[in-house]
């Protein structure tokens, strides 16, 4: 039987069901994975997302795109190929796509992690035949500690500086991260203030049932009255800026996977790379797998025929070929 799906330079289609998933330009009918704008983007006649994914889509393609929805396991069928969405665990809303046709099972993750998460529903095991995998992180040094561990880190750097009247900035990306972290605060410990940029989004949390502790913006005048005291999240591109002058002093943090690839994260006002923005210290806190979640994950589909893409592909692929796996790597 032929591909189920074919890489173009649009993004990965599927010519028995006539529809692409992720699409990279528009197209007449995308499946996304989910919110991020380099899995969502502008421009498509017809999208199919995951229920919970609604709308923070909407505010990321607009409101008068046409978003169909799916729960979670509901099947559909288009020109013969039986499509249904399953958690992710990325953030809220994200996707697995299952594709089954001719007795053949194929799964593409989109963007996934193992560890707990109290803003989205769990990852979810698919078996399946052939499994497309993301490997951002595809490299043996990527191990994460416990999220509860770094969020303990996180709390005892907030209150050293709150302690010597230093506000506090935590750098993360404005969808799924920031949440995460609210979600895991301990709110008595002082204010919270969010960036405007991550306050556009948490209502589609709330709505969602997520607990989120009440937050302050950084444009709000009373925000002001807390500096010094406060924990800022604020996404990483607003480092360049100079919103956070009114709140000095500052101390700044880094909430990322990319942490790791700093031997000693204290970089004194240099960034290292276009991954790291320059900040005091860092913590693990990622929404992709880690090494041993993508291995991890490939073992529970079963699939014996695994395509990696996004990220360090040929360390994993190297993996997967000595596990006896057929293995494609897709740039």
């Amino acid at each position: 039987m032929r591909d189920l799906l074919i890489p173009t330079p649009a993004g990965w289609y599927c010519p028995i069901g006539d529809f692409y998933i992720d699409p990279r330009q528009g197209v007449n009918r995308a499946i996304i994975t989910h919110a991020h704008s380099d899995h969502a983007r502008r421009g498509c006649r017809h999208y199919l997302a995951a229920k919970a994914s609604k709308t923070l889509l909407q505010q990321r393609l607009g409101r008068r795109a046409a978003i169909e929805t799916l729960r979670y396991g509901e099947p559909l069928c288009l020109n013969g190929v039986r499509i249904s969405l399953h958690p992710a665990g990325h953030i809220l809303g994200s996707a697995q796509v299952r594709l089954e046709y001719g007795g053949e099972v194929w799964v593409v993750s989109g963007d996934y992690k193992l560890q707990p998460d109290p803003t989205c529903e769990p990852f979810e095991p698919l078996r399946c035949d052939v499994f497309l995998t993301e490997c951002t992180f595809g490299l043996p040094c990527y191990c994460w500690p416990p999220p509860d561990q770094e969020m303990r880190r996180l709390e005892s750097w907030w209150q050293d500086n709150q302690s010597q009247g230093v506000t506090s900035i935590v750098l993360a990306y404005s969808i799924g991260k920031a949440q995460r972290i609210l979600a895991s605060l301990r709110p008595e410990l002082g204010p919270i203030v969010v960036h405007p940029t991550i306050a556009q989004h948490l209502e589609a949390y709330r709505a969602a049932g997520v607990a989120l502790p009440t937050v302050r913006r950084t444009d709000d005048p009373m925000a002001l009255l807390q500096k010094g005291r406060c924990l800022i999240i604020a996404p990483p591109a607003a480092r360049r800026s100079h919103w956070w002058w009114p709140f000095r002093p500052c101390a700044w943090s880094w909430a990322s996977g990319w942490v790791l690839r700093v031997p000693q994260y204290r970089l004194y006002g240099q960034a290292a790379n276009h991954h790291t923005p320059a900040c005091d210290v860092g913590f693990v806190l990622s929404d992709h797998a880690d090494w041993p979640g993508l291995q991890r994950a490939v073992e529970m589909t079963g699939a014996r025929t695994v395509w990696v893409t996004h990220g360090y592909t040929a360390a994993f692929a190297a993996w997967l070929r000595k596990s006896g796996r057929t293995t494609l790597v897709l740039e």
